[in-house]
């Protein structure tokens, strides 16, 4: 039984401003710092982006409301808004697919509230930067501290500490591992969400065929460019000489078709 299976889950309450304290490097900085304030113009927050390789490749742009709701709704108006920004600014060079999606349940921890609100549930951690000769942590988050995610390892030697601080700085990677646990509490925050918000707003439930906590992914896919050919040249009429004496359906020399992407 999980420590959280008898407890109330405490209320977060996070601002849309709040930074990110895990970021990208590369083209996806690049990325998330051109599509960060159009989400934050719409009320939602960056989550991630990360760009996978492929032919084409896949951009994937990660994003949430500050409660941690993200729905189909939102993820459709977030892709109609960021398309043409990066359409514009061309941050990546080469074709790519554009797909926006909600965190997950095996969510990324990116903010100093994401460690605070699934506080109990087992993480993993990868650090940049070796920590007493290792990258990599897996346990319970016991929360955010002084900068650092604070975690519980299982498997700790009995002559060592099992509580380690990971400086937040160093963290290269950060995300929840799913868990029987972890889909439970999962699913009775998004029902309590959707209600609160069916409660505010007077709105219908989700869409017909999509479950409670069901990750929410929308991908846009680039348009396909058709060939465009030239016109063939028109016969001459019946009984008629075509130009330069020839008759007709005999021409000096073939006609050329060009295509144009």
């Amino acid at each position: 039984m999980s420590e959280n299976d008898n407890a109330d889950t405490p209320t977060f309450e996070s601002r849309l401003d709040e930074p990110r304290l895990v970021t990208e490097t590369g083209p996806a900085a690049r990325v998330a710092a051109i599509v960060a304030p159009v989400l934050e113009g719409l009320g939602f927050r960056l989550v991630r982006v990360k760009i996978s390789g492929g032919d084409p490749m896949t951009l994937q742009i990660m994003a949430e409301r500050p409660d941690g709701s993200f729905g189909i709704d939102e993820c459709e108006a977030a892709s109609r808004a960021i398309s043409p920004v990066l359409d514009v600014e061309d941050p990546i060079s080469g074709a790519y697919n554009l797909e926006m999606s909600s965190p997950g349940i095996d969510r990324p921890l990116v903010r100093a509230s994401d460690f605070d609100r699934w506080a109990g549930y087992e993480t993993k951690v990868e650090l940049a930067m070796p920590l007493d000769g290792r990258k990599r942590f897996r346990g319970t988050l016991i929360g955010h501290k002084d900068g650092a995610a604070v975690i519980r390892l299982p498997d700790a030697p009995a002559d060592a500490p099992d509580t380690y601080a990971l400086p937040i700085a160093d963290i290269g990677e950060a995300r929840l591992v799913m868990t029987d646990d972890l889909i439970r509490e999962a699913l009775r925050r998004d029902k309590a969400l959707r209600e609160a918000n069916e409660d505010e707003d007077g709105e219908e439930p989700a869409e017909e065929g999509q479950e409670e906590g069901e990750d929410i992914v929308v991908r846009i896919l680039p348009k396909k460019k058709m060939p465009v050919r030239a016109a063939p040249a028109k016969k001459p009429a019946p009984g008629r000489k075509a130009p330069g004496g020839k008759p007709s359906g005999k021409p000096n020399r073939k006609p050329t078709a060009k295509e144009t992407h």
